[in-house]
């Protein structure tokens, strides 16, 4: 369990977040969706104590985040942030075997397991071909799924992933947010993607200017008025498959009529 209560964060006089909740519960996949500048990584960074919150509490497992240090907290918490690294001159696989460190003790070898466990993690995010190029040299989409592979490996507890689907394409996106939705553990994901958040979430928390703005089901969060108000677009609802999908219009659009709510 990962929860955060009456979160505000704020930068020098700025106040980016402003009494932000969050709960997020084991086998949940909780996505933070919401316009650009709207919090959403701020929060984030916050829930993995990246971040001090000037208000509020985030506790993992009814612990405070701020009390878990190192090794603790990396046990406990895996985190595929937005800042990766880029040019660390190191294999695929040497990547993801960092994801092992918070189970060595330091300066201990790795050991079979390990090899074991970032074999298994690349196989599962369709890298494993990936494992003896070097990290520098891939393409954005690689490097994103080499990362969630770490966070694979890491084998935490709770998973706060930023825009992981970043740079991948369509195939991609749909496999990497099956994998973590499969996953016993907690997930909170920051989406722009406002469909793939429909189909792979649990649960939506909607922030638009540091504040909650909508939270529960998709169903209930991603209504044609909420969804307008927020993201300045019209919007119709369908389901396809039995999955709630998203058809956007410019609001100027001629002969554009605002759809009722589904």
């Amino acid at each position: 369990m990962i929860s955060a209560t009456d979160v505000s964060v704020g930068y020098d006089d700025k106040l980016v977040i402003d009494g932000v909740g969050l709960r997020a519960g084991p086998g949940e996949v909780v996505g933070l969706i919401g316009p650009n500048g709207s919090g959403k990584t701020t929060f984030l960074k916050t829930m993995y104590a990246a971040l001090r919150p000037r208000a509020g509490l985030v506790t993992v497992d009814d612990e405070p985040v701020s009390a878990l240090r190192g090794t603790d907290l990396a046990r406990r918490v895996a985190v595929v942030a937005q800042e990766s690294p880029s040019d660390l001159p190191v294999t695929v696989a040497d990547m993801v075997l960092l994801g092992r460190a918070p189970h060595r003790r330091p300066l201990a070898p790795f050991v079979r397991e390990d090899y074991r466990a970032v074999a298994t993690a690349l196989t599962r995010v369709g890298a494993r071909d990936l494992a003896d190029r070097r990290y520098a040299t891939l393409s954005g989409g690689e490097k994103q799924r080499v990362l969630v592979a770490r966070t694979l490996a890491q084998q935490a507890d709770h998973l706060l992933l930023d825009e992981p689907t970043n740079h991948l394409d369509i195939r991609y996106q749909h496999e990497i947010l099956r994998l973590v939705g499969t996953l016993p553990v907690t997930t909170v994901v920051v989406l722009h993607d406002l469909n793939l958040a429909a189909r792979y979430c649990t649960a939506l928390v909607m922030l638009d200017r540091g504040r909650v703005v909508g939270a529960g089901t998709p169903d209930e969060v991603l209504t044609p008025d909420a969804v307008s108000r927020v993201y300045g677009m019209h919007v119709e609802r369908v389901y396809a498959a039995g999955c709630l999908q998203l058809i956007f219009s410019p609001i100027d659009e001629p002969g554009t009529q605002v759809p009722a709510s589904a």
